[in-house]
């Protein structure tokens, strides 16, 4: 029975209350540990054994508590003992076990106190606990359940602080009027020669700092300097001039075409000299050449970041990416290697050698590089780890350049802008050297590539109009990567609307409003039915929830023929510069179905700025839960517009498209009030998501059907008419705008125009009806439904029913609609954003009798009435899980409790098997309907059955 962490974490509550007097290690050691293991649904003795037999030196013997081969060893004392011997004791037993069996984790326990030791991550630093404490670390043994925490290196902080640098640099060069073009290229430049300084390419170091020192303290003279020296970096040492300076001589040659263009030199002051030996000063050697795309990320603006869709990658979400792709398993190969003992050894050592060489990598929108930098410093760490292997330090080797295998010419990217491809190209040039020093040095030799002969391939163009076999053919192509723009169907321009939308119309994708991130992975689809790479790329996570799961998988599964290798749930985004953006995402890796990956990987979080902890399936959905119960793995949920039987009609609130001149707050309201007495009837109540949780007034003037008369004899009213119909014609913005705010009327806004006392969408309701917010926060347990009363009118942020049964309340509200809403819904960010479409359409909502009905009326009255115990919290203070009130709690358990059983006997141990059994019945009751809906279509509507 597989658990989920809610009821695990209940049962670890329960455990700490039954054992908080446990004391005595013999008598009681193994039935504690017994149920520990139970408390995931794990039976011990399949997996674990007691008193394992260990051999110690001198011919001693040993004896384990408890031994998991290859994951856990527990040294368990009686209460009260001290732990720090026991840890002792349990690394003892390490050289008597075989490396196969050695385990990753360490628990010590006195029943009482615990100590956790993952050796993989912090093998000095416990996590440490009281029994009492269990609950809340519970997920910490997520190991039990083949869960394994998973830790990403980040960034060194040294990188972020060089952006920075670079940042003030860049802000003090433009505030002097030196901009554009010219200004991109310099920095470019400029960042080489503080990493040449530093690196071994400017030998002796720091000839670059004592250049720009020797120009005059104004700094009058540093921008012409600085221009002498690019001329001279792209002039070969046989072509220089006799006269030239000792200074200037010193400098090597630099190919790549990075110092040859001419550019205009900035007027350097006083305190622009300073922020440049600043930066001299800085120990650029420390960090990685993937700061350049944060520099990038520095010198680009706010409005154009957002409309380009770049968000800058940290190196901690490139290896997100990377590692499962395929630095993960090409290491595990070299292990597997490198642990032989037999004759061919080192041939197979110099065949997977061979094999670095041969793979290559392709960014079909690599900005500056990132994820090619990352990559390709990641597999020269391991092609120097292999030549150590096969020439140990030991045997004399005259020359390591020979025998390097990687270089950057394995690598391909395509760019859009011509500065971040130009900077991709510098920054794995570095890396390039970078890692050619750690290579001398591992050999104790001098190796270097300059002057630059190989090169990687960038293009500058739109990978969306190019042909990407142009770039790489596909069948020489090994991995498929990157981090594509994160462009919202709202955010796109016109071109780009007319662009992505002909595209993916022609790849295959069903819906229009798909997210522009979408195209790369159609085209990723596409190129690959020539190819056996694999596909690894950021993405945002509404492709995987809401209606565009729909309208994208279908063409990657059946028409591509794609299946998930791997995925990363959504997790914060993190950027290494200034104005760093703030997103959710996921992480999709797709391979070939014929490619037969049989371990699916999934990556979860706990929260959303967490390490993941992994898992392995053997088939995820597209909705990234674990999909190897489901007949039709690659089952999607289609937007549907049916009614479920028995079930209200959902719609969306009023809409005024006013501009805000028609929504008022209290003292906006009361200021009306006193300048036209009549218009009291007209302003209502206006609630929305906001208000409907959180609370606060708001209102909304309503001028439906009233008469010209009547409107005329109101100045002020007629003030405000005046005002949305200039705001609908683009005239004006909209209310409470920032100065200057450009407001574009759309066609829809024209035409109302020209009725401007109308809404686009007008819904005033004259009875009672139940309210469901379109987005809240992925904190709660359940959704905030509640009823609202006449005359307060719903926005179009809420989603309304009228004439609701309270039966029908009770399964809105239940956790088995909760499960479908988080993991099929839509999100907004991480909040849940509910729709009628998706969320509640094709739900299959259970048939009742009449006695179930009754029992439901009873269970959903429970929960309002425990509500209106607290009639001064808000549904924000209700619904929070720090303070939910247990009578609350209690009443919605009970409900849930009842809900289950309307569609199965066997109770649900988490929401991922709930989700499970309504995808089953949504396939065998929805699906054959909404075909059938299809060939009847001019019919008639068709109907669900019960």
């Amino acid at each position: 029975m597989r658990l989920d962490w809610n009821d695990i974490r209940a049962r670890a509550a329960k455990f700490a209350e039954d054992w908080k007097d446990a004391h005595y290690e013999r008598g009681e050691t193994q039935t504690f540990y017994n149920e520990f293991f139970e408390l995931f649904g794990v039976t011990r003795r399949r997996v674990a054994s007691f008193e394992h037999g260990v051999d110690l030196p001198e011919n001693k013997r040993g004896y384990l508590d408890l031994f998991w081969k290859g994951k856990l060893l527990v040294e368990h004392k009686s209460r009260g003992r001290d732990l720090k011997p026991a840890r002792k004791q349990a690394l003892d037993y390490f050289p008597g076990l075989k490396d196969t069996d050695l385990p990753r984790y360490i628990l010590l326990s006195d029943f009482q106190n615990f100590e956790l030791y993952d050796l993989d991550i912090s093998p000095e630093k416990p996590e440490t606990f009281r029994l009492s404490e269990l609950p809340d670390h519970i997920q910490s043994f997520g190991f039990i359940v083949g869960q394994e925490r998973r830790v990403f290196r980040d960034q060194d902080p040294a990188n972020i602080r060089a952006s920075e640098m670079m940042g003030a640099l860049h802000d003090a060069l433009e505030a002097s009027g030196y901009k554009g073009h010219d200004l991109e290229r310099f920095l470019v430049r400029l960042l080489f020669c503080l990493f040449a300084d530093d690196t071994g390419i400017f030998y002796p170091s720091d000839i670059f700092e004592q250049y720009v020192a020797n120009t005059r303290e104004d700094g009058a003279d540093l921008g012409p300097a600085l221009g002498s020296l690019f001329q001279i970096l792209d002039t070969d040492e046989a072509d220089r001039h006799n006269t030239l300076s000792a200074e200037l001589a010193q400098f090597p040659y630099i190919n790549g075409d990075l110092f040859k263009e001419t550019l205009k030199l900035p007027s350097f002051n006083r305190d622009m000299r300073e922020k440049l030996l600043t930066a001299c000063g800085f120990k650029w050697g420390e960090i990685s050449p993937a700061i350049f795309g944060s520099l990038f990320q520095s010198v680009m603006d706010k409005a154009e970041r957002r409309k380009s869709g770049g968000h800058y990658t940290s190196e901690k979400n490139i290896l997100k990416v990377i590692e499962p792709l395929f630095m993960d398993d090409l290491k595990a190969e070299f292990e597997r290697l490198k642990a032989r003992r037999d004759t061919g050894r080192n041939r197979a050592l110099e065949e997977f050698h061979e094999k670095l060489e041969k793979l290559t990598f392709f960014d079909p929108a690599c900005g500056c590089g990132n994820f090619l930098v990352i990559a390709y410093r990641e597999l020269r760490e391991l092609d120097i780890a292999v030549l150590k292997e096969l020439h140990p330090t030991s045997q004399r080797v005259t020359d390591i350049g020979l025998y390097t295998k990687v270089n950057v010419d394995q690598f391909y990217g395509i760019e859009i802008s011509e500065f971040p491809a130009r900077i991709a190209e510098v920054a794995m040039w570095m890396t390039d050297h970078i890692m050619n020093s750690k290579l001398a040095a591992a050999f104790g030799q001098s190796y270097l590539r300059i002057p630059l002969k190989v090169s990687p391939n960038i293009r500058h163009g739109d990978a969306l109009e190019i042909d990407w076999a142009d770039v790489l053919p596909p069948e020489k192509c090994s991995y498929v990567f990157g981090n594509p723009p994160f462009i919202g169907f709202v955010m796109r321009g016109a071109n780009q609307q007319a662009q992505a939308s002909s595209l993916m119309k022609r790849l295959g994708a069903k819906g229009s409003r798909l997210d522009f991130v979408a195209a790369w992975f159609l085209k990723a689809g596409e190129y690959l039915e020539k190819s056996s790479a694999r596909i690894g790329f950021v993405a945002t996570n509404s492709l995987t929830q809401g209606e565009q799961v729909s309208q994208i998988w279908p063409a990657l599964f059946q028409r591509y023929k794609l299946e998930i290798a791997f995925a990363h749930r959504t997790f914060e985004w993190s950027s290494d510069a200034r104005g760093k953006a703030h997103v959710h995402c996921v992480i999709l890796g797709l391979t070939r179905r014929d490619d037969k990956v049989t371990d699916k990987r999934l990556f979860s979080y706990r929260s959303y700025d967490s390490d993941p902890v992994e898992s392995r399936h053997k088939a995820l959905s597209p909705y990234l839960f674990d999909a190897s119960a489901l007949s039709n793995r690659h089952l999607v949920v289609s937007r549907a517009r049916e009614l479920w039987p028995d079930m209200p009609a959902i719609r969306v609130g009023s809409k005024p498209v006013d501009g805000g001149y028609f929504i008022m707050d209290s003292a906006e309201r009361a200021a009306l009030l006193k300048e036209e007495q009549n218009v009291e009837p007209l302003i209502r109540p206006y609630v929305g998501s906001n208000e409907l949780i959180n609370g606060g007034d708001r209102w909304l003037l309503t001028l439906h059907g009233v008469s010209p008369a009547k409107l005329r004899a109101m100045p002020s009213v007629m003030a405000l008419i005046d005002q949305v119909r200039r705001y609908r014609l683009g005239e004006l913005p909209p209310r409470n705008s920032a100065d200057g705010e450009n407001n574009q009327p759309s066609a829809l806004s024209l035409m109302l125009a020209n009725t401007p006392t109308e809404f686009h969408v007008t819904v005033l309701p004259g009875a009672p009806y139940l309210a469901i917010p379109e987005v809240s926060s992925s904190r709660r347990e359940y959704l905030p439904v509640a009823w609202l009363d006449p005359p307060t009118v719903p926005s179009n942020k809420l989603l309304i029913a009228l004439n609701v049964k309270l039966h029908q309340f009770a399964l809105i509200i239940s956790k088995m609609h909760m499960a479908w809403t988080a993991f099929v819904g839509g999100r907004l960010k991480s909040d849940y954003q509910y729709s009628p479409g998706i969320n509640y359409n094709p739900f299959p909502w259970p048939s009742i009798t009449d006695a179930q009905k009754s029992m439901l009326d009873e269970l959903g009255q429970s929960i309002l009435s425990a509500r209106k115990r607290y009639a001064d919290s808000t549904l924000a203070d209700l619904y929070d899980p720090d303070t939910m009130p247990p009578d609350l709690r209690k009443a919605h358990r009970a409900l849930d409790e009842a809900v289950d059983r309307l569609y199965r006997r066997a109770s649900f141990a988490s929401d991922r098997e709930r989700v499970e059994h309504l995808f089953m019945l949504y396939e065998k009751l929805a699906v054959p309907v909404l075909v059938a809906a299809v060939a009847a279509r001019g019919r008639g509507r068709g109907r669900r059955p019960s």
